[in-house]
């Protein structure tokens, strides 16, 4: 349909009230309207992330009902039991979290389908351990992740607690095309029987299932600062920490209580340094070991650390991850078919650590339901026994209470590593500096180009067909020998020409491969408007590594198209 005649429609909808009609009859710009109405806004494994705004390409209570509404058709079609099973609801710190929350209730209940619904902000990975919890038929928990403050989403969980697979992905948006009228999705009472709020006993049990994965330290003495950074981390991590001994515990005040406009930076993501700009001068005064941050929906946590010359050094997912694979193997005692699992696009250094300590490893696509999967299979297999699974963008988990990363879980056992190396007089920095002596210096960084709207959408295209029509051979002393596509499922060995079958799920991710571990890799992001290129670079020694990551960047700009 022509975005025109959706954006009549839109406006000839008499129920809205006074500040939407407002909203409305406000943007005159031509390209801006065409952007709002010129499609729906994407539904796909990660359900839906979008700009908050009024439009079927922007998120607001209509496309949430729309898509309230497909899920639940799926779910009773899948199986009317799914109806008594029902579903968990949770959300975050963003604005209209809430309200989205309420309406995904109201129309679940009104198809007579059992919501069980938190009455306050939650982690997401509360929300996993929730559906598997309670044996419910899947979940919802409103949320943009770490996303500026213009953003929401809607994610949407399976059984297992977690996200959805593409075939309950197109099955939903499937029943969400047959869904015209926007404005038509009934919607239940809030006090509808087949609503009901979660009882506290449930958050009791998640603390209780992450409590049982990390070691508890009691009396230590390690000073932590945690910054929520405004979202729902703030009670969950505190109270572990407490239950786990950690007493000396001091929390960012002017980040620690929810706030959907995320005043005190500019994007509320632990990657970025500067979100704790006011936690390292904190630490600076009153000599703090370690700082943890978690991201608005508490399913992410970055980690920086006091060094021996009283510097504070923030940490990549890439460096937490491979510390936490080689604490993990070396704390506690492992069976033989014991296994890690992480992404295509995560530094292969904790491969090479996990190898080093007898166990297999597995690499998924991004996404971290892809390591839940590996957890399921596993589960069921008894193939590989599951030490960890993480990803570069700093989501770590352990243990079998959930299937989406836990800051958590990850807040937790990264006091817990602090806790035993300062006990041998070293800092985390330290444990790291001693792997890079160990095992060779690995060097990643990623770079993101925004790229918004339509004419960004062809651009992102452009650069993959770019990147796959053409590529560099060598750069430094590393040469090319594997090109994976990940959308064609085939992975060609550049030294014999041969061809071999990628059995991942289909995925429009490119991956140069060299020798000695270098690699970079082209990914368009599936919640955010850019495109990411990974890069990853390795040497003997930290400048060797770092000169070889600054060629390999020259190398790939040069061949990103004007």
């Amino acid at each position: 349909m022509d975005y025109k005649k959706t954006l009549e429609a839109w406006r000839a909808f008499g129920e809205y009230d006074i500040n939407i009609k407002k909203e409305l009859e406000g943007i005159t710009d031509e390209k801006e309207l065409e952007d709002r109405f010129y499609t729906d806004l994407a539904f796909g494994t990660a359900g839906m992330r979008g700009k908050l705004g009024f439009g079927t390409n922007r998120l607001n209570i209509y496309v949430v009902a729309r898509a309230s509404q497909g899920f639940a058709q799926y779910l009773l079609k899948a199986d009317p039991e799914n109806a008594k099973k029902g579903v968990a609801i949770a959300y975050d710190s963003r604005h209209f979290s809430p309200e989205f929350a309420r309406v995904t209730a109201q129309v679940l209940a009104a198809n007579g389908i059992d919501v069980h619904l938190y009455d306050s902000l939650r982690p997401v990975p509360v929300l996993s351990f929730t559906v598997r919890h309670l044996g419910c038929a899947g979940g919802v928990v409103i949320t943009a992740s770490h996303n500026p403050k213009e953003y929401n989403g809607y994610k949407v969980y399976g059984p297992d607690g977690g996200q959805i697979t593409e075939k309950a992905a197109a099955a939903i948006v499937s029943e969400m095309s047959t869904i015209d009228d926007y404005f038509g999705v009934k919607l239940a009472a809030d006090d509808d029987p087949h609503i009901h709020i979660i009882p506290p006993e449930v958050d009791d049990a998640y603390a209780a299932a992450v409590e049982e994965v990390v070691h508890a330290n009691p009396g230590s003495d390690l000073k932590i600062i945690y910054t929520p950074l405004h979202g729902a981390g703030n009670i969950p991590v505190r109270r572990v920490l407490k239950d786990l001994g950690y007493d000396h515990v001091a929390v960012v005040k002017e980040q620690e209580l929810p706030d959907g406009d995320f005043p005190t930076v500019v994007k509320p993501n632990p990657e970025e340094k500067s979100v704790f700009d006011i936690a390292i001068k904190m630490a600076e005064k009153d000599g703090a070991d370690i700082i943890i941050g978690t991201d608005p929906d508490s399913d992410r946590v970055g980690a920086v650390c006091r060094t021996n010359d009283g510097d504070y050094v923030v940490f990549t997912g890439n460096q937490m991850g491979a510390l936490m694979v080689d604490y993990m193997l070396q704390s506690r005692d492992w069976p033989d078919n014991k296994a890690i699992v992480k992404t295509i696009v995560t530094s292969e250094m904790g491969a090479v650590v996990a190898k080093a300590h007898g166990a297999a490893v597995y690499d998924v696509l991004t996404g971290f339901k892809y390591i839940g999967e590996k957890m399921t299979e596993w589960k069921a297999s008894g193939e590989h026994t599951f030490v960890m699974g993480y990803e570069e963008s700093y989501g770590y988990l352990a243990g079998d209470y959930a299937r989406d990363k836990d800051a958590v879980f990850a807040s937790s056992m990264i006091c817990e590593m602090a806790d035993y190396y300062k006990k041998k007089g070293m800092s985390l920095y330290d444990a790291l500096q001693a792997l890079y002596e160990k095992h060779g210096y690995f060097i990643e960084t990623v770079q993101a180009i925004d790229l918004d709207g339509i004419e960004g959408k062809k651009k992102i295209a452009q650069i993959m067909d770019a990147f796959r029509a053409d590529h560099f051979d060598a750069f430094a002393d590393a040469k090319l020998v594997t090109f994976n596509d990940y959308q064609t499922q085939v992975s060609k060995n550049l030294e014999t020409g041969e061809e071999s079958p990628i059995t991942l799920p289909v995925s429009n991710v490119l991956k140069f491969v060299f020798n000695e571990n270098s690699w970079y890799a082209l990914r368009p992001s599936g919640t955010e408007p850019k495109i990411k290129i990974y890069f990853s670079a390795t040497g003997k020694t930290r400048a060797e590594a770092e000169e070889k990551l600054d060629i390999l960047k020259k190398e790939v700009a040069a061949r990103i198209p004007d």
